[in-house]
């Protein structure tokens, strides 16, 4: 969607602080133990008590209020009872809806320790998407964010994930842009629009960069079982420095 109100801003924002404060809650109680539903529930409890809906179940019936995979799960792991175990890289993507307004979010961690070789590919992955979100300004091609991306995932070593990319968001979870390529591709001559609603989310990976569906009809896991990491944020493109939604 395009925001060219006071209006959606404010609502945009408001669902965007709730994702975002989500996150953060799921993030600081995740410890070795616990189930992946049990880190759910956490999830799904403050969405509740905010009023907003779990995007994910309520546009496509996804079995858990948030997607929690485990590495090398990538994307839409689904909540079940598996235990998380102590340096384990998992990865939390909490969508919602409120009001009509939609905002969608991310981030990877380490479960109860330290990993270097995890943590320097968060640390990356963070800072590109960085990056990516400077990228994004009214007036620039579409493509110069997945330019970003790929720039910035060679230059420290890594390789992105070609098939997950971001999208438009705003009136539904899933909107026109369809696709934002987390690599260049110059046919797409796609520009960004003042008050254009998206979600970036750079993944990043010491492997080939390819994913696979797991059994469950769900779970993406990189094709040749590397590790992988996405970081993400809900953003209003400006013709200055976006408007970040999650943070």
């Amino acid at each position: 969607m395009t925001a060219d109100s006071a209006k959606d801003i404010q609502y945009l924002k408001a669902i965007g602080r709730i994702c975002a404060e989500t996150l953060r809650k799921m993030m600081a109680q995740t410890r070795a133990g616990m189930t992946t539903r049990e880190l759910d529930e956490i999830g799904r409890a403050f969405l509740e008590a905010e009023g907003a809906r779990s995007a994910p179940q309520a546009m496509y019936n996804f079995p858990g209020a948030t997607c929690i995979s485990i590495s090398p799960v990538i994307a839409h792991g689904i909540p079940n009872e598996y235990v998380l175990h102590e340096g384990e890289l998992i990865h939390i993507d909490v969508s919602a809806e409120l009001d009509g307004y939609y905002a969608d979010t991310g981030a990877s961690l380490i479960v109860s320790k330290r990993e270097r070789s995890f943590e320097k590919l968060i640390e990356a992955t963070k800072a590109t998407l960085t990056k990516a979100l400077h990228a994004a300004k009214a007036g620039n091609p579409l493509n110069g964010i997945g330019r970003t991306v790929q720039h910035e995932a060679r230059k420290r070593g890594y390789n992105v994930i070609y098939d997950l990319t971001g999208h438009g968001i705003g009136r539904k979870l899933h909107e026109s842009p369809k696709e934002i390529l987390n690599f260049y591709y110059p046919d797409d001559r796609r520009i960004l629009n003042d008050g254009l609603v998206l979600a970036i989310e750079p993944f990043l990976t010491t492997g080939i960069g390819r994913v696979i569906e797991g059994s469950d009809g769900w779970s993406l896991r990189t094709l040749d079982n590397a590790i992988a990491a996405q970081f993400e944020h809900t953003i209003v493109v400006t013709r200055n420095e976006p408007i970040i939604l999650t943070l």
